[in-house]
């Protein structure tokens, strides 16, 4: 269906209806350029709204400002209707990249968006970026990965009050929502007990311990023992052990972290400062107990997560967003009810990019109806992909700002069915 109608706020139910009249916030300049104070309620048109399934729609918008011209997408779910469900994209590896479309495709999704901020570059000599994402990974029940310090993720900066270990994910009620994850770990041995500090993430709080196990991938680990709790380009620690456990029993023993693929029955234990004091207590034939899980701040238990930062909470944009730079941004957010779930990704190219501020972002979410919110990676990141119906494959639509689709660390995948 298309329509050229301004519109006003409730969007998201006029899409998912099939209906074309609503409105929206204002728009910001073009990406990283500053920009003067939002404008409010500025109006925008839908241009097109399509079905996907029953309970998944899919539309374009449009907002036009002195400014320029942004051209943004918007995915509905329903998570009540025909077994609409929602998951993460993935690669085969925490440590490892591809491109929206690609992770679409191979799960089996209808439409995807990009999904957490990811360790993209590098300042550390002769240390390579793992491409894996900043926060929590769940996928399909199973606990990938764990948050990095704040001060290591990259990405704008955070509201106050927020972390990496902030994600959007859903329960096992089938209901999406905003939350905090904190990691429970513990290995135990006849010499002692030490905590967890990390699961699969590239960087470590200064002084802890991580655990790596095979869902990591190939990629070195070096990089989590660089940088500190306060610079992402602190110098890489000098203080560091390795163990290796096979079967509840430890292997090996080293001061350098490794690299290469780990079994499925091995794990390997991190440490940095006086982390690597801990684990250098530890001896080849001892027998030890690792135990590791992902808890939430609220229940139920989730069942699917993925990082993003949040910017919507109760129906409000959160204090200290950024109203200065527009960018070309991504973002998920939920009903109050938990049921609809709102994906949207803003044009990546001229002239359709002129993008939004964060604080512009969450007015939008807002406006389509969400009551909680998150901004995900954007720029060259920002992909959505959709398979539409009698089409055999899902592809990106947006025109990503690299001109083609950027690898990245993780998304969101919207199913339809039993997968």
């Amino acid at each position: 269906m298309r329509s050229s109608t301004l519109v006003r706020p409730g969007l998201a139910l006029l899409l998912a209806a099939g209906l074309s009249t609503l409105a929206a916030p204002g728009v910001a300049q073009a990406d990283t350029a500053p920009v003067a104070a939002p404008t409010v309620d500025a109006p925008f048109t839908i241009t097109s709204t399509e079905e996907l399934a029953p309970g998944v729609t899919y539309g374009s918008f449009q907002v036009d400002t002195p400014r320029g011209v942004t051209v943004g997408y918007l995915l509905t779910a329903d998570l009540q209707k025909n077994k609409v469900s929602l998951d993460l994209l993935h690669p085969g590896s925490v440590a490892q990249r591809q491109v929206v479309s690609a992770m679409t495709n191979a799960q089996g999704a209808i439409a995807g968006v990009n999904g957490d901020f990811f360790n993209i570059s590098e300042t550390h000599a002769g240390v390579a970026p793992t491409g894996s994402a900043s926060g929590p990974e769940i996928a399909d029940g199973e606990d990938l990965k764990f948050a990095v310090p704040n001060a290591q993720r990259f990405g704008p900066g955070l509201a106050p009050g927020t972390t990496t270990r902030d994600v959007f994910g859903v329960g096992v009620n089938g209901k999406a929502r905003v939350d905090t994850l904190s990691l429970a770990g513990e290995v135990r041995s006849a010499r002692g007990t030490i905590t967890l500090d990390g699961l699969n993430q590239y960087a470590l709080p200064v002084g802890g311990v991580g655990l790596f196990t095979s869902a990591w991938g190939t990629a070195s680990r070096v990089r989590s023992t660089c940088g500190s709790d306060t610079s992402r380009n602190d110098p890489c620690s000098t203080h560091t052990y390795e163990v290796v456990v096979r079967d509840g029993v430890v292997t090996s023993v080293g001061t350098t972290p490794g690299a290469g693929a780990i079994p499925a029955d091995t794990e390997v234990l991190v440490g940095r400062e006086g982390g690597a004091d801990e684990l250098d207590d530890l001896q080849v034939g001892d027998r030890v107990r690792v135990d590791e899980k992902l808890v939430s701040a609220g229940k139920p238990k989730l069942t699917f997560a993925v990082g993003g930062a949040p910017i919507l909470r109760d129906g409000q944009p959160l204090a200290g967003l950024d109203t200065k730079t527009a960018a070309v941004r991504s973002a998920a957010g939920v009903s109050r009810d938990g049921r609809t779930v709102y994906l949207v990704a803003l044009a990546g190219r001229a002239p359709a990019s002129a993008g939004f501020t964060i604080a512009e972002l969450a007015d939008l979410m807002r406006s389509f109806g969400a009551d909680a919110a998150v901004n995900l990676d954007g720029g060259g990141s920002t992909t959505v992909a959709v398979r539409e119906p009698g089409q055999a494959a899902a592809t990106a639509r947006n025109n990503p700002s690299d001109g083609t689709e950027r690898a990245v660390a993780n998304g969101i995948g919207i199913f339809v069915g039993h997968r």
